[in-house]
């Protein structure tokens, strides 16, 4: 059952918009996975298919989740949510991608 523990640097957390693309992404997928807020509350978990679920999380800029994988592609979903997460979850500085392309 593999995992990892990802900081999340992204401004809003994973609120909205970036919570939709992660479990956007994480929908893509056949493996189960779960994500876990490791600063708030270690102890709940919620799939990391569900936007409500990973919202009510309360994730915000600086915390740490562990995403866990249990399946044929769990290697390849933890890869690929792993570098969504570095790469922001589609915010830069503040704004998300789509905003600061406009400006």
């Amino acid at each position: 059952m593999p995992q990892v523990d990802l900081p999340i640097t992204n401004p809003s957390g994973l609120h909205a918009r970036p919570a939709a693309t992660f479990v956007k992404a994480a929908a893509t997928f056949a493996c189960d996975l779960r994500v876990t807020n490791l600063t708030r509350d270690a102890t709940r978990s919620a799939s990391a298919k569900s936007v409500l679920g990973v919202m009510g999380l309360g994730v915000s800029a600086g915390h740490i989740v562990r995403l866990h994988a249990e399946g044929a592609d769990a290697e390849e979903a933890l890869a690929e949510l792993a570098a969504l997460v570095a790469a922001g979850l589609g915010e830069v500085s503040g704004r998300a991608v789509d905003d600061a392309t406009r400006a």
